[in-house]
């Protein structure tokens, strides 16, 4: 994972302290670039494995059809009521789809531990459900940047 930070360094996330963060957090502002050029940003839930975040999009939603026609993608994760409490990670790089699409539950060996750590995180159960409506997609992100301003003095 590149990180393209170069200013605030002194507030950015370690590795360890960027994985525990996007480990803990449940929801994320994804943004696409719609036909006319406008940004679109919506809120999803999502899984981090250590490399990639993975998101389940429902496969009729104005996010994926920008992706299927322009696969560019940012990510916010943050949280923080106060001024120096305020942290977040943005991720942005090029979304692939994985597995089916919509998803139906066919065996894709790449998804198994995707699926179980988002049933575990999201549902609390071992096995993802899958409705027909959603499919994932992966975001190995080309640059990450990051801000924890409870670093500040």
């Amino acid at each position: 994972m590149a990180v393209a930070q170069r200013r605030g360094r002194r507030i950015m996330m370690s590795g360890p302290e960027l994985d525990a963060y996007l480990t803990g957090q449940r929801t994320c502002r994804v943004a696409t670039v719609s036909p006319d050029g406008r940004p679109h940003v919506g809120a999803l839930w999502f899984a981090w494995d250590g490399t990639s975040l993975w998101l389940y999009s429902v496969t009729r939603s104005r996010r994926w059809a920008d992706l299927r026609r322009d696969p560019r993608i940012a990510v916010v994760v943050d949280d923080g009521e106060e001024y120096g409490e305020l942290r977040g990670v943005e991720l942005s790089g090029t979304a692939v789809t994985v597995g089916e699409a919509p998803r139906s539950g066919e065996p894709c060996p790449e998804l198994e531990p995707v699926e179980a750590l988002f049933a575990r995180k999201y549902f609390g159960i071992d096995a993802m459900p899958h409705d027909g409506r959603h499919a994932w997609l992966r975001l190995t992100p080309d640059a990450v940047v990051s801000w924890d301003f409870r670093k500040l003095p």
